[in-house]
């Protein structure tokens, strides 16, 4: 089995080139493409576009998802404008070839109980997913901390309501730590079904900082083994955030991002994995 690394390359620098650089020192082929030049995806204009599709070309570099920001607005947000730019993120997949989309469920107002806004995160999902349909693009829902899918109960929830081939999950076991959720005990059985991508990071339950995978609580090794048995041949996409964490974006600069991916590239080895 040959597991597919990607990677948020924005984490490495805001610069193109030294994205691409960097990824191709650590021998990973593909990334999730959120932002260039400090501008996030979706904010890319035509030319600058074209600059990134013809940057990675040239290293031979594809693009694994479009890491948008959809669904990260606060569900009391107005959502026709957000609507219109989702249609910008599928417009970008096609054009790289992308097979996903990330996208989140909105984030919930402090305080107040998420189920109060089940119905309204429904409606907007289906009026996400129906925009997708028919586009051999998938969405990936992201558990993103703070938003209505940040616990496996309630992303479990979303994925069977909508109930649609076009709608899968993004696993991300540090997200999943800092809601105070142990990920492969308490979610993993469940999401499984649904699990069509892997982001790489982990965190420490009792601080919350983030830290290289297998150094924190995220059950990385318990989480491999099982998706190795499940015969899982999906992507694997660092996101360090050891620098910097954001909430619609994370930095670690090139040297901390080579931590990162040395980490995991060890948890793979150790499980005699192998991976491109």
């Amino acid at each position: 089995m040959t597991w597919t690394l990607s990677a948020f390359a924005d984490e490495i620098s805001p610069d193109l080139d030294v994205q691409v650089e960097t990824l191709g020192r650590a021998g990973i082929k593909h990334l999730e493409l959120r932002g260039a030049w400090g501008k996030n995806v979706l904010a890319l204009s035509d030319a600058e576009i074209d600059t990134v599709k013809a940057t990675l070309g040239r290293q031979e570099i594809k693009v694994s998802a479009i890491g948008s920001p959809i669904g990260k607005i606060k569900i009391t947000d107005e959502f026709d404008q957000h609507l219109a730019a989702f249609e910008r993120a599928l417009h970008l997949a096609r054009i790289f070839n992308a097979p996903f989309i990330r996208i989140f469920s909105f984030f919930m107002p402090h305080g107040e109980d998420p189920e109060r806004y089940r119905e309204q995160v429904l409606e907007r999902l289906h009026a996400i997913v129906r925009r997708a349909e028919g586009s051999d693009i998938t969405l990936l829902h992201e558990n993103e901390k703070e938003i209505y899918g940040d616990s496996p109960q309630r992303c479990l929830d979303l994925l069977t309501q909508i109930n649609s081939p076009v709608l899968r999950a993004a696993w991300d076991p540090a997200n999943f730590v800092q809601c105070g959720v142990r990920p492969y005990a308490d979610g993993y059985a469940a999401l499984r079904p649904f699990i069509k991508y892997i982001h790489v990071k982990d965190a420490v339950r009792a601080t919350g900082e983030v830290v290289p995978a297998g150094q924190g609580d995220g059950e990385w090794l318990a989480t491999l083994r099982a998706l190795q048995d499940s015969g899982f041949d999906g992507f694997f996409s660092l996101e360090p955030h050891l620098q910097q964490a954001g909430p619609f974006a994370g930095f670690s600069g090139p040297a901390l991002f080579g931590v990162a991916a040395e980490a995991f590239k060890s948890l793979l080895r150790e499980q005699h994995i192998a991976w491109c």
